[in-house]
């Protein structure tokens, strides 16, 4: 770096104007709260999450991630069946039995790739629409209540 970039760059620091040259990198993400929202309510596998989250035909894991669905390329590329509970808890290629980690959905695979920020991949369903609030605390309290089977 040569003395006069040096100089500009002490110049432009000293103006305050440095925060122009920050990358954007949006708004900060929420942390994740790992408790139950509402431990009065029990969460069921079957109806809460299979039946009212898993196969809605417009944000449901199944039309990708089961051997039935419309287009199951997720079930092709990543191994992950949300078929049966059994399926599910097996998870994909990439995630493993971390996909759900009972009591824990902060450390879950599954609520990180249904969040704004997953560890790997795409946010999930590919290319939305994504699930909204109340159907991801639904996917996490099922998961800090031990992910039952239910």
């Amino acid at each position: 770096m040569t003395t006069q970039m040096i100089a500009a760059l002490v110049a432009i620091t000293a103006m305050g104007c440095l925060d122009v040259l920050a990358p954007d990198v949006g708004p900060e993400l929420e942390a994740c709260l790992g408790e139950d929202s509402d431990p009065g309510r029990t969460i069921s596998f079957a109806t809460d999450i299979r039946n009212e989250i898993m196969v809605r035909p417009d944000v449901g894991c199944a039309r990708c991630h089961t051997p039935a669905g419309t287009t199951p390329i997720g079930l092709q590329i990543a191994g992950f069946d949300v078929s049966t509970y059994a399926s599910l808890r097996r998870g994909g290629m990439r995630s493993g039995t971390d996909v759900v980690i009972a009591g824990d959905p902060c450390a879950s695979i599954l609520d990180q790739k249904l969040g704004e920020a997953p560890p790997f991949g795409a946010r999930m369903p590919y290319g939305g629409p994504y699930l909204d609030a109340v159907d991801q605390q639904t996917i996490r309290d099922w998961i800090a209540e031990g992910a039952n089977d239910n």
